[in-house]
């Protein structure tokens, strides 16, 4: 029985030494203040190696290049080319042309003339001549305007003159078609024949109105005139307004 125990103790002895070799215990040491890496030291073994392990930090991420790599993505993202196509522009409508007509500075009319002269307050006179005019425009729808009227009636068993001379200022606005408005404002004297009783023969003048030219020939030189005017004296301390009425030619010049 003795040496039974003996050889079980021995047995147990051989196994412990077994398991402490194939089983080594480690203990962790931890590094100075101014170690940068952790050292791992095993026992156990019968040579008790070292193991040192040295972890390299990851690389901070560089906030500059993050920045810079947003910028160029935006960059790209703005200039890069709308993926939808734009409808084309539409075509301009083609424009017509009416026609086009040279401008004069100067214009002389002459034409026949109806004045219907309200003497006093009942009496009346019809009077037929001719008028003659001249215009100037110093700018394309602004001019001066000097205009001549004489014309004849009867009165009395006599012949009778009534005669205005008179300056303005005329306006005009072109129309298509070589169709031209215009008035005009005027003012000057006129005289009035046979003597009568009622007083002079002179007297102020003005006249207010406005006509229509109308051009029917290729050439600009020449057009038609129609006019319509208010021809206000003042002959013997009356005022009189009469109608006047004028037809004719026009030569540009």
């Amino acid at each position: 029985m003795k040496k039974l125990g003996i050889l079980c103790g021995f047995a147990l002895f051989v196994v412990g030494t077994v398991s402490a070799q194939t089983n080594p215990s480690y203990s962790f040491s931890l590094p100075s203040s101014g170690a940068t890496t952790p050292r791992f030291t095993a026992y156990g073994t019968t040579s008790q190696p070292s193991f040192l392990f040295a972890a390299s930090p990851a690389p901070a991420a560089d906030s500059s290049a993050a920045t810079d790599a947003s910028s160029l993505s935006l960059a790209s993202t703005d200039a890069a080319p709308n993926s939808e196509v734009l409808p084309a522009a539409p075509e301009p409508e083609p424009q017509t042309v009416q026609g086009v007509y040279q401008n004069f500075d100067w214009e002389g009319y002459v034409g026949y003339t109806y004045v219907r002269f309200f003497e006093v307050p009942g009496s009346v006179f019809n009077t037929n001549g001719a008028n003659f005019s001249v215009q100037y425009y110093f700018k394309p729808w602004i001019a001066f305007d000097g205009e001549f009227v004489a014309t004849f009636g009867s009165q009395l068993c006599c012949t009778s003159k009534f005669v205005m001379g008179l300056g303005g200022i005329r306006v005009r606005r072109q129309g298509p078609y070589g169709i031209e408005g215009w008035a005009h404002i005027l003012g000057g004297g006129s005289h009035y024949v046979p003597q009568t009783a009622y007083g002079n023969q002179h007297a102020l003048a003005y006249e207010l109105g406005g006509g229509v030219d109308v051009v029917l020939h290729n050439s600009r030189r020449m057009a038609y005139r129609l006019a319509v005017d208010a021809a206000g004296t003042n002959f013997f301390n009356t005022y009189q307004v009469s109608p006047k009425v004028s037809a004719g030619v026009i030569f540009k010049f």
